[in-house]
């Protein structure tokens, strides 16, 4: 891009960039070089807007964290509807897209900005705000008695977005179909389910 143009949303262009990045190519090929050719942008336009590029890979990532947080309400909203385990294999197909476990597998490969992600808060990011997310569901289900009274949703969230993960990590697989995550999903929640859930 010529010096002295003016970048409409330069933070959201890099994001992009790093994201088409992640997916064509994985962690190890994400640098600062290569955000800053795929968003056709000078590199010195990344380092205007973060301190460095493990802040850069931070931002990134807490941004694409908080687009949980609509998904998270609307899930919980549905309680009451459907089916659950309809709704938890959506969710999950929901979050285990390309970027998400491309996202996972980054903040695996980069020791630094796991650290730097820690800070903010325990756990896997991402993995971690999913789990709360689908505990949050499970709870509201529970509340409604469409789960039995006991379930143990400090349990059972975990296990699905892990079950979950595993289901859609390969990056080089074909992703996995609605009656395999829903396969998954029912046998994690069988023996909360009071009745059949279809």
């Amino acid at each position: 891009m010529p010096t002295g143009v003016a970048i409409s949303d330069p933070r959201g262009q890099l994001f992009d960039a790093a994201e088409r990045v992640l997916l064509r190519a994985g962690p190890d090929a994400l640098t600062s070089r290569a955000v800053t050719t795929e968003a056709g942008v000078a590199k010195g336009v990344l380092h205007r807007h973060f301190a460095d590029f493990d802040d850069f890979l931070a931002e990134l990532v807490l941004d694409r964290i908080a687009r949980i947080g609509p998904q998270a309400a609307e899930l919980r909203a549905s309680a009451g509807t459907g089916t659950v385990a309809g709704h938890l294999a959506g969710a999950l197909t929901d979050l285990f897209g390309p970027v998400a476990v491309a996202i996972v597998a980054l903040i695996t490969f980069r020791d630094g900005l796991r650290a730097r992600l820690r800070r903010a808060g325990p756990g896997i990011p991402l993995l971690s705000e999913a789990t709360a997310m689908i505990a949050s569901y499970l709870a509201a289900e529970r509340d409604l008695g469409r789960i039995a009274a006991g379930a143990d949703v400090g349990t059972l969230a975990p296990a699905l977005i892990g079950a979950g993960h595993l289901l859609f990590a390969d990056r080089n697989g074909v992703p996995p179909g609605p009656a395999d995550v829903r396969k998954v999903v029912t046998t994690v929640i069988a023996g909360v389910l009071p009745t059949a859930d279809s």
